[in-house]
Order: structure tokens, then sequence, then C-alpha cells
């Protein structure tokens, strides 16, 4: 049983899609978000779409690194993990503008402060500020703060996004097919409209690293961090504190900045990139909960899809694997481990893809392919320096 699993935790979710496999799968079952004909105004021509996400437990990190430095705009990562986590996902079927969110706060009052509430709620209207300049215009129609003590440890920031689109305007994944190239979008690095160095960790696979980065001293100092009937053997198995420095491209950052970056959302890239190459695109997908094995949910058939171009792992990656000695595969399940967004599809619209994305000083480059199944079965295949890794569906 790999790490993961031993912390309650599921890369894959397996028992999540068992339990909604009876549910309606909307419109387009192979879209990266459920999509739903227009109930609002009952136009044949538009959809609607409403999806959940959140920051997840990586809310844990920022109270252990608020908890250590009393930095408490540490928050306003948070805020925008939650938000990002919803929008990028919407991204992935065409909708870049005009999207409501209401969020959804449950905090453990006797550790969560009122302060805390104020970061995550200004620095939830300061990312759509930031947004606002690029075109993407998402409203705040507020939400739920509760106090829940007996439920939560310590807070859960969460948000629902809503919108209305054109149906014309969608890409539902059922375009992608042998012949694709995939192209991948750096998690890491500074874009044009961040403040500071993203490490490219984004808000999946936060138990792990949290547990497998941080040392023991976290489980007896803050043990309201974490689910006391997990083993020992797996609570912060790590070398480091939140407070140790790294350097990383000319710049001197905590672990706890490393690992604590907020989501990079794509969208500013994606607005752009939509409206150029909308008929070019025939699939997108965000390499969120289930890392690179993210795309092989979303295959309209059986197809073979090669990856043997990726980034080389950025540092924060490095830093996990070296701590936890987790295998290859499990990395590649559990993170992103350099690229969060993929694009499928043509040579000549890649190429364009790619140089706008150097214009937001995004890395970007073409990661893989798709060839013809030669079974009933879908197959993925990552290679690199790490070697190769063969995940069968």
């Amino acid at each position: 049983m790999s790490l993961y699993a031993k912390r309650g935790v599921s890369a894959q979710k397996e028992e999540v899609h068992a339990a909604i496999q009876k549910l309606d799968q909307g419109l387009y079952p192979n879209a990266f978000c459920k999509i739903y004909p227009d109930y609002l105004c009952g136009d044949d021509n538009w959809v609607n779409i409403m999806h959940a996400d959140g920051a997840g437990t990586k809310s844990i990190l920022a109270y252990l690194y608020w908890k250590e430095t009393g930095d408490a705009s540490i928050w306003r990562g948070i805020a925008q993990d939650a938000v990002a986590m919803n929008l990028d996902d919407l991204l992935c079927i065409g909708i870049t503008d005009n999207l409501l969110f209401s969020s959804t706060i449950d905090r453990n009052k006797s550790v969560i402060t009122g302060e805390i509430l104020q970061e995550v709620i200004n620095g939830t209207q300061s990312f759509f500020d930031v947004l606002k300049k690029y075109g993407v215009n998402i409203h705040y129609l507020g939400g739920e703060t509760a106090d829940v003590g007996d439920v939560v440890r310590t807070i859960a920031v969460n948000g629902t996004m809503t919108a209305r689109w054109p149906k014309n305007q969608l890409i539902t994944n059922d375009k992608i097919k042998a012949g694709n190239v995939i192209v991948g979008f750096s998690s890491a690095g500074k874009a044009t409209y961040e403040l500071a160095y993203n490490s490219g960790l984004g808000s999946n696979g936060l138990t792990s690293a949290r547990h497998d980065v941080l040392e023991k001293y976290y489980a007896t100092n803050y043990p309201e961090s974490f689910e006391p009937t997990l083993p020992n053997e797996v609570v912060y198995i790590g070398k480091n504190k939140m407070t140790d420095t790294i350097q990383i491209e000319g710049e001197t950052m905590t672990v706890g900045q490393l690992l604590l970056s907020p989501t990079r959302t794509y969208a500013p890239l994606l607005k752009k990139i939509v409206a150029a190459h909308f008929n070019e695109i025939d699939g997108v997908i965000h390499c969120s909960g289930g890392g690179q094995t993210k795309c092989m949910k979303y295959l309209p058939k059986p197809l073979n899809v090669i990856k043997d171009q990726l980034f080389e792992p950025p540092p924060v990656f490095e830093l996990i694997r070296n701590n936890s000695g987790a295998d290859w595969r499990e990395m590649y399940q559990v993170f992103n481990m350099g690229h969060r967004l993929e694009i499928f599809t043509n040579e000549n619209a890649a190429a364009a893809m790619i140089e706008t994305a150097k214009s937001f000083n995004i890395n970007a480059q073409i990661v893989g392919r798709v060839e013809p199944a030669t079974s009933l079965k879908s197959s993925l295949k990552l290679s690199g320096s790490f070697g190769e890794v063969v995940y069968e569906y």
C-alpha cells in the first residue's frame, strides 16, 4: 500500500467515483466538468455549469506556517487555491469569462481567528481584481462561513463556481484522437501575472507533501494538524521545518513558502489561446487529482497516450521525493510533476500556443502524443530521465 493510501487519501478517488456512478453524467460525459442543459433560461443553444472544489489540506500547511511565523498574509494564497482549482477546471471546457463564485469556509474557531477569515475573504476579491485586468471576470457572490469545530480540526476553504455558456463554444474532449500532440504548460516559475516564484505544487497531493517533507516536531507541537488515528510511521516523516531555506532560481525561499506557493491559474493564458485556436483544440486537461494520469479519465475511446518529453520535475517535487522515498509511479499519479495543464491539438497550433505561453513567461512544450489503441483498453506511458512507467485502463 502506498504512503498516500496509508494516510487515508486516494489520488484516483475510486470510492468517490463509485458513489456517483449512477448520477446524470451531463450532456458531454467526456468533458472535464459536468455540463447540463440551460435549466436557468431554457435556451437550447446554451448550457449551465456548476463546479465545486477547494484548497484541500493545503490549509493545514498555511496554519502551520502562520503558527510558526505569525504571517497571516499567507492565507491569501489559500484563497487563490480555492478559486484556481475551480476556475482551471472550467477553463478545460472553454469557459474563460463571466463566472459566479460563492465561497464556503468551515473553521474551528478555537484555533482559526477572525484575522484569518479576513485574509481569506479579502484575498479572494484581490485575486478576482487581478484576473479582471486580463479579461477574466469573476463575480463574488459571498457564501457561507461556519464555525464547526466539532467537524473540522482547523479550517476548510472551498468554493463553488457557476457559469452559463454558449453550447457552440464548449470543449468536450470528444475530439481527442490519434495524431494529436499534447502541449504541456509549466506549473512552475514566475508568470507575468504572479508576484513571486511559483513552485508548481498546486493544491493536489498536499497530504503527502506535508507529511513527507515536515519533521516529527509538527506532530508533537501541532496535534490538531493531523488525523490522530494515522499510524506513526506515516505522520510527519520528513527532515524539514517550515522555516528552512532553499535557493531556487536565485531566490531564497523557505520550505513553507515553497509548499504554499498559490496554485497557478492559467486563465489569462487560456483566454488568449481559446480565442485564437478554439477550432484546433481537441481537448484540455487540468492535471489536478491524479497528476499525469488525469487525462485517461476523459478519452472518448480507447487510445494510447505517450508522454515522453515531460518537463524535468521542479525542485519542490525533488524535495518531496527525497524525503519520502516514493517511487516514480506514485509521484506521477499524485503530483503534476511539472505541468498542470495540457492541450490536445495539432503540431501547427501547438507551436503558436507555445509562443503565446512565452508572452506570459510560462514555459510550454510538446510533452507527448496520442496513438491508436492496440487493444480495447487505453494505456499511458510516461518516460524520461526517471525511466519508464506504464498505466493501463
